[in-house]
């Protein structure tokens, strides 16, 4: 059997393979709630064969959204649409995963495709909030600054959101602590400007981060993976440096984290990314060498390509986006194209030979 195919153990949980469907944001919800948008979404890809399944980044409170069409879990009636989800990905074989998040200062923005344009309060957006007052673009929000009594109840939200993750009957939770959202935002010297006991050394600037990871295991079983999205990079020369993701890695497993995915950029506007198959698997590799697992992401988009990640030991799991978006199924085709053996929905079955011409 492949490595790609090869079941993987984390903290409580067995995922069938090494294939994750990592969170993409939808901006299809109303009022934080799923509908069948998210169901057809996120089922299909467990249809597909993917092991672990992870929705969007969720809300843990209504600030908390990057446009006012994200997904949500700050109260109770938000839990049913998820369950009804989480019940269809369970039957199929594959792990149902949420990524909790804040988007902090970059919040209240439209969709992607009406322009990530500021939405104003009088549009029904809000005042975004922030380690600073600083805004993420020139002519954007100004977001509110946090004090310490804020930090302290987003925080309780974080726990909140995970008891509720549980009860909507999510095995995996990730923290959304990258691409310039609020725990990246905290982490990153390039955005947090603090002086106080949430700023200026490395061990202030991951307070939040380590608050809200005590504040999620308190909340949730004690075999429930948690799972940590980083961006390993700021890639620029002031801020956050790989070196910083590898001192993190050495406390993640202490911290209560099982797994990070190592993406990369986002805590200011105007870096340029080399966008290019396994760019951001360095990252993952060298994170790996502090003796926590890694999910490695970016580009990655043939079978080929994901199995020789994990041959050459640079990540322990596989997180795909766009790829899986233009095929859903491509867990069941890379199979094939590596000759194992995998389980097809029985509905499926008539089309799993290929016919050679």
């Amino acid at each position: 059997m492949s490595l790609l195919f090869s079941p993987f153990h984390l903290r409580g949980i067995i995922l069938k393979n090494r294939i994750v469907v990592s969170p993409m944001c939808q901006y299809a919800a109303v009022d934080g709630l799923a509908n069948d948008w998210h169901l057809v979404h996120l089922g299909s890809r467990a249809v597909g064969g993917a092991a672990l399944v992870l929705t969007e980044a969720v809300a843990v409170e209504p600030k908390g959204r990057i446009s006012p069409a994200d997904l949500g879990l700050w109260n109770d009636g938000q839990i049913e649409p998820l369950r009804r989800i989480t019940r269809f990905i369970e039957s199929q074989g594959a792990v149902p995963g949420i990524q909790l998040a804040h988007a902090g200062r970059k919040a209240s923005v439209m969709p992607p495709w009406m322009g990530d344009s500021p939405v104003t309060l009088a549009e029904g957006g809000w005042v975004p909030v922030g380690p600073t007052d600083e805004p993420f673009q020139p002519d954007g929000l100004r977001p509110m600054a946090l004090c310490t009594d804020e930090i302290a109840e987003l925080v309780a939200a974080f726990g909140a959101a995970a008891s509720r993750a549980c009860r909507a009957g999510f095995k995996v939770i990730e923290i959304h602590g990258a691409h310039g959202y609020l725990v990246n935002e905290f982490m990153s010297p390039l955005v947090n400007k603090r002086t106080d006991e949430y700023g200026a050394s490395f061990e202030n600037r991951l307070r939040f981060l380590k608050e809200v990871v005590a504040a999620i295991r308190s909340n949730i079983p004690t075999d429930m993976p948690l799972l940590l999205r980083i961006s390993a990079s700021d890639w620029h020369e002031d801020g956050w440096q790989v070196s910083d993701s590898v001192r993190l890695g050495h406390m993640a497993a202490e911290m209560g984290i099982d797994l990070i995915d190592c993406s990369s950029g986002g805590s200011i506007p105007g870096v340029k990314i080399p966008a290019k198959p396994n760019c951001q698997v360095p990252f993952a590799e060298e994170v790996r060498k502090a003796g926590i697992p890694t999910g490695a992401v970016g580009i990655i988009v043939n079978a080929q390509q994901a199995e020789e990640i994990l041959e050459q030991g640079c990540a322990d799991l596989i997180f795909m986006a766009r790829e899986l978006l233009r095929n859903p199924y491509f867990p069941l085709a890379a199979a094939a194209e590596l000759g194992d053996e995998v389980a097809w929905p029985v509905q499926y079955e008539r089309a799993k030979r290929v016919v050679k011409k």
